[in-house]
């Protein structure tokens, strides 16, 4: 029998390379996120408490004209800045699907079921919670969601000892779970639509797609219209982040020139900058070979893909800036003004959403699709892979406190809500990674 906790990578792929580099950002990623949820809580029940709340209820006006947008500094953060995270979700999404996990069914069969379990159940937990006592139907997207650079993060404090498969499998789960939270909100949390604003966008949205038949591979384009988009989206009355999705979509994948043009022209400047060096004197470098650095500079440019491009450059902003911004702005509770109870409704469906819907969604779900054999569990994952993986995906910070803030308008009932996932998101974490370790040490 296979090692539970066995990592059996040794001999790396340079995907495998690329993936590990992704993880790696994520896991350092979730450590600045606990740090700044931290600083919140903190903040917000310390004797300068008043200094935090003002700080987020700050307006600010931005515009052209008569054409502005005054929102208070949270709002902008939640709709402005997060649209930036949305836009890198929607980037992966559409990686993921067109290269990596999900772009074949065989390949993406199981984590899709595993992401379908983990969203399904939590959400019917909740709503049966809450249609016996009378809650809130609004937040049953909440326990629905997976905070992947939290997980990652969690998963840091074990090291080598897990296994490259099981971080690739939970952050599969987590790209369907953004899909399908992205649907939801769109769906669910938009407010009176304004079709003059909605159209507008409708057309930034086409000459997007236009740039991207006619092959148009330079980014800054698509992020000038981009901002245009999100300005239509959000006065439209559809959530302002749906807009860094829909620009998602249509950036364009394939680059300007092939890997083998590219080596053509680096091998053909390279020779003559070779050339120019043997007869060079000066300790500055010839004319020519300030062309052929240019050419090769201009090819290296081209050959790139501009989705991954993009999806490099905005991954550290994302993950190291936008995040724990959010985290800082909207995870600050205070505890002393909130009468917190389990058995209140709302809360009592988060808990139970993340602490057992999610677990029993994903494992139930994938444990009942191979054994009717719908769907093969990869041999490089046990289930004893696939309990921790559902038990680490109970963690849903982000995207459950993100609509949190859209589905309720009541501040004390936002502030049981973003308690309760605080809480379960700590607890189910913890649980995973004692878990793991068990599991680890009693394959050894």
């Amino acid at each position: 029998m296979a090692k539970v906790c066995d990592n059996k990578y040794n001999t790396k792929s340079r995907f495998s390379v690329v993936i590990e580099n992704f993880l790696a950002k994520e896991s350092l990623s979730g450590t600045f996120l606990f740090g700044a949820a931290l600083i919140a809580m903190v903040w917000a029940n310390s004797f300068l408490a008043g200094a935090y709340f003002d700080l987020w209820n700050i307006h600010i006006s931005l515009g052209i004209g008569s054409h502005a947008i005054d929102m208070s500094l949270g709002h902008w953060i939640n709709d402005g800045l997060m649209a930036l995270f949305f836009l890198l979700i929607g980037l992966e999404i559409k990686r993921e699907m067109m290269v990596g996990e999900l772009s074949s069914l065989r390949q993406a069969a199981f984590p899709v079921v595993a992401a379908i379990g983990g969203v399904t159940l939590p959400a019917i937990f909740y709503i049966l919670i809450n249609l016996q006592q009378g809650g809130q139907m609004s937040g049953f997207a909440i326990p629905m969601a997976t905070d992947i650079a939290f997980v990652l993060g969690f998963l840091l404090i074990l090291g080598s000892r897990v296994p490259l498969s099981l971080k690739i499998f939970i952050t599969s789960i987590a790209v369907v779970d953004d899909l399908v939270a992205i649907a939801v909100i769109a769906i669910f949390y938009t407010g009176s639509i304004d079709f003059a604003s909605l159209g507008y966008a409708a057309i930034v949205i086409a000459a997007l797609v236009v740039m991207n038949r006619t092959g148009i591979k330079k980014l800054l384009p698509y992020l000038m219209l981009g901002i245009v988009l999100w300005f239509f989206v959000q006065a439209s009355g559809i959530h302002a982040t749906i807009a860094g999705v829909a620009l998602a979509l249509t950036i364009p994948v394939r680059s300007r020139i092939s890997g083998s043009q590219f080596l053509n022209v680096c091998s053909v400047e390279l020779a003559d900058f070779k050339q120019e060096e043997d007869n060079r004197e000066s300790i500055l470098l010839t004319s020519r070979q300030q062309d052929a650095l240019e050419e090769v500079q201009d090819a290296y440019d081209a050959v790139q893909n501009p989705l991954v491009r993009l999806e490099h450059q905005l991954h550290p902003f994302s993950a190291f800036i936008v995040m724990p911004i959010f985290a800082l702005a909207n995870a600050g509770v205070q505890i002393s003004g909130v009468e917190f109870s389990i058995l209140q409704p709302v809360t009592l469906g988060i808990i139970v959403g993340l602490v057992f819907g999610k677990p029993l969604g994903i494992i139930g779900f994938t444990y009942l699709a191979s054994r009717f054999g719908w769907v093969k569990k990869p041999d490089t994952l046990s289930w004893k892979h696939i309990i921790g993986a559902g038990l680490l995906c109970g963690v849903g910070f982000t995207m459950s406190i993100f609509i949190t803030n859209l589905a309720f308008e009541d501040a004390a009932m936002i502030s049981l809500a973003k308690l309760a996932i605080v809480a379960c998101s700590l607890l189910m974490g913890i649980i995973g990674v004692l878990y793991l370790r068990r599991a680890c040490k009693e394959s050894n």
